[in-house]
Formats: C-alpha cells, structure tokens, sequence
C-alpha cells in the first residue's frame, strides 16, 4: 500500500508541511526532510521550484527564486534523495508545476519518483481532464498519488469528478487567493469547509492554505483529515535557519 493510503488511516489529525527544495541552501534538502520527520511531521511536500510558480504568493515565490539561484533543478533534487529511503519513513509528496515534469518526461520523471521512494506528486496546473485522458496510467504504473487541488469556487459536480478519480487525498484551498499564513479562518471559509465535509467523499480532504499557527491548523482540522503548512514554516527557516525545526513544529501541534 501507498504511504500516503497508510498515513490516512491513522487516526489522527495529519500535519502536512511544504518547503521549497534547496532553500534556504541547496543542500538543505534532505536534513530538512529528516528533521521535520524527527519532530513529528506526518506528510511531506517537497517543493520543486519553478521560474512562474501561479498559484504561490510572494513567500514560497521568493524560495523558489532563490532556490534556482542556488542551483536547484529536477536532475539536482533527485540526485539529493537518492538514498532518502534509508533514513525516512513517512510519505514525500513532490510539489511543482507541469512544466519541468514535461521537460524531464512524463514516465521518466514518474519512473524516477518511484526509484527513490516518493509516494505522490501535486502539479497545480495539470487539469484533472488531461491528467484523467493522458497520464493517469503512468503515475498508476509507478504507484504514484496524485493529488488534485480544489477551492471554494469549485463546482459540487467538479468536486465529485476529481473525488472520483482520486486514490489519496483531495488538497482543499481554503480560499481563491495565492498561498499565505493568515491569523484565522472567517464564517464563509468555515461554512466550505464545512459544505465539503458534508458531501462525504471517498478521500479524506486536507486543508492548506492560511494555516500558520495551532490556531489555523486545529480550525482547520475540525472538519478535516489533516492540514498542510508552507508560508509559515518556509518564513521561520528564512529567518532562523534549519536548526529550530523542531521550535516551528511544536509550535503547531501544542
């Protein structure tokens, strides 16, 4: 079974944290992946920067400029996790937009994710439409979850398409804007979060976007699976560096 199937069945409320590969040090990488583990991280989403990244806001954009600038690339990220198995359990979901994904190959890039041992993949802007007609055999055949987004203003019909050719989790924006801490969640933000979880879909939902602190993440986690974290934990290594780790951590889940 897929990591990411096994993790939800636990039973617990999933902390998901997102970082942007080779950020702040090229190197960063891996000791990233593992201390986050260490601390008590459930899930993992591994950032693959890119020049035009749509849906991120000026945090995680500036990360992945950066990142570049250090010298990051796809051959460069899966040159750092080739051993990441011998030391993390826990699922690794790769993040990025289509464009690399394409350059590199589709099957190769997918070959490679299953050799190193990641568990899924969340492509923003692959439609559900192309990813369903074109490349959902491939990521099946390499035991890769992928992972669709969706957002207030996702229609209930569009919802339970993506539900239904989804075999992980659905990653549920908790608003239309980029991605950004925030200090709390409004009434018309509950009331889809809500909405969502009364429609009883076959995967678990899990909330990102504006989740910061315990506050966001246990509001969040009131009506679903689990919740992610990217602008908040992506601003503490920028300002204090890789070896408070687990300071950020504690600070979510207590």
């Amino acid at each position: 079974m897929n990591r990411i199937n096994q993790k939800l069945q636990e039973n617990k409320k999933l902390l998901s944290i997102y970082f942007t590969a080779g950020y702040p040090n090229l190197d960063d990488t891996a000791p990233i992946i593992q201390d986050l583990e260490k601390n008590g991280v459930d899930m993992i989403e591994i950032g693959l920067p890119f020049s035009d990244p749509l849906a991120d806001g000026p945090t995680i954009q500036a990360s992945s400029t950066q990142a570049l600038k250090n010298g990051m690339t796809t051959k460069v990220l899966f040159e750092q996790l080739k051993d990441i198995r011998k030391t993390v359990k826990i699922p690794l979901i790769i993040m990025g937009y289509f464009n690399p994904i394409f350059q590199y190959g589709v099957e190769a890039f997918c070959e490679k994710c299953k050799e190193i041992g990641i568990d899924g993949l969340i492509i923003p802007d692959l439609p559900v439409d192309v990813y369903h007609e074109k490349y959902q055999a491939i990521f099946e055949k390499y035991g890769l979850i992928n992972v669709f987004l969706i957002t207030p203003q996702t229609s209930d019909d569009r919802i339970k398409y993506i539900d239904s050719i989804s075999n992980g989790f659905i990653y549920m924006v908790s608003s239309a804007s980029t991605t950004g801490a925030q200090s709390g969640f409004g009434n018309v933000q509950t009331q889809y979060f809500k909405r969502i979880a009364d429609m009883r879909l076959k995967n678990p939902q899990i909330i990102g976007f504006g989740i910061s602190n315990n506050d966001t993440f246990t509001q969040a986690t009131q009506y679903a699976k689990g919740a992610i974290i990217g602008s908040a934990f992506v601003k503490h290594v920028t300002h204090e560096g890789i070896k408070t780790i687990n300071k950020f951590v504690n600070s979510i889940l207590n």
